[in-house]
């Protein structure tokens, strides 16, 4: 890590770059997709599927495969429910099909889905779906993708009330919802029909290792709406805006000489910094560790040890606080 990166690393947070088909399938990723016949409650046959997005079926023709994604755009338009069977699954979800199209239900989109039990569980409950109908809403379509997600979930709330949540919303509005997924980039929240992304970056002020680390699947929270996408039907949220930024007031609060308490988060080469409020971590220069030499930082503190820093610096501009642990220099 640089000093470049240091300062990179408490600047303004990076653009959502993740695309929305990406956070669906992410679980499914390179997943073995089982296209199986339901018999008796067992899977009678299995094969691979190297792609993840959904494909059409062989059809009679290029005229009956365009109507096919036309009339499934009105149904999606119209904000109907449909009943469609399911034929295959895979860790990510499940394969449904409609007339020649296939389509992709995301697991975190299954009202009776436990992402928090084991693969086991997790495959157990899916390959038991084979074969049953599931009353489904369209929430993403894109005919030259071959890209056709469901959800069950969608398909709980009356027709129109999804439409008029993302009519009605605004940047700024905060909203409630239900926590549905976690992922390394973020959480995904129901809010009523309608998923939401609240982005790693937007959970805290302070530095979060998974979103898990904050949050749990089935948690209700109330999230800061920061944009929203009424076209593609995307909603990006923010659980940290609804409290103040620590660094906007730092100055209020520390002065350059205070004796301060905090907690070793991570040791580099050059140092290692120390997080003495949420949301606020300082750098202790390896040269304000301690006196005399040593190997590595390591050798002086570890993660997790609690710490008595004096301030050397604050600069809330560029987010950076320095620190010593050489309180009498």
């Amino acid at each position: 890590m640089s000093s470049n990166n240091y300062r990179n690393e408490f600047s303004a947070p990076p653009p959502l770059e993740e695309s929305y088909w990406a956070a669906l399938l992410r679980e499914g990723e390179n997943a073995e997709l089982g296209l199986v016949a339901h018999e008796h409650e067992a899977v009678r046959s299995a094969h691979i599927v190297e792609n993840m997005a959904p494909t059409p079926s062989i059809t009679n023709g290029n005229t009956s495969l365009a109507q096919d994604w036309a009339d499934i755009a009105a149904i999606m338009e119209n904000d109907e429910v449909i009943q469609l069977n399911v034929i295959g699954y895979n860790r990510g979800g499940l394969l449904v099909e409609w007339r020649s199209l296939h389509g992709f239900v995301p697991a975190s989109q299954l009202v009776e889905f436990s992402s928090s039990g084991s693969n086991n569980l997790r495959r157990s409950t899916l390959v038991n779906l084979v074969g049953q109908a599931l009353s489904l809403r369209v929430i993403e379509l894109n005919s030259e993708q071959n890209r056709l997600i469901l959800s069950e979930r969608a398909a709980q709330v009356g027709a129109g009330e999804r439409a008029s949540i993302m009519r009605r919303l605004k940047p700024g509005d905060t909203i409630s919802g239900m926590v549905t997924n976690l992922c390394d980039f973020g959480a995904f929240v129901d809010l009523g029909g309608l998923e939401g992304l609240i982005h790693i970056s937007e959970l805290s002020w302070g530095r979060v290792g998974h979103p898990m680390d904050i949050l749990g699947r089935g948690q209700e929270v109330t999230a800061y709406v920061l944009d929203i996408d009424r076209e593609a039907g995307r909603i990006a949220l923010s659980l940290k805006r609804l409290r103040p930024d620590p660094w906007e007031t730092v100055t209020q609060r520390y002065h350059i000489g205070d004796i301060i308490h905090g907690t070793v988060t991570n040791v580099v080469d050059f140092g290692a910094f120390a997080c003495i409020e949420e949301g606020l971590e300082g750098l202790i220069h390896v040269s304000e560790l301690a006196e005399g030499h040593f190997l590595h930082p390591r050798n002086v503190v570890n993660e997790g040890q609690p710490v008595t820093a004096r301030v050397l610096s604050i600069d809330s501009h560029a987010r950076r606080l320095g620190l010593s642990l050489r309180l009498n220099a």
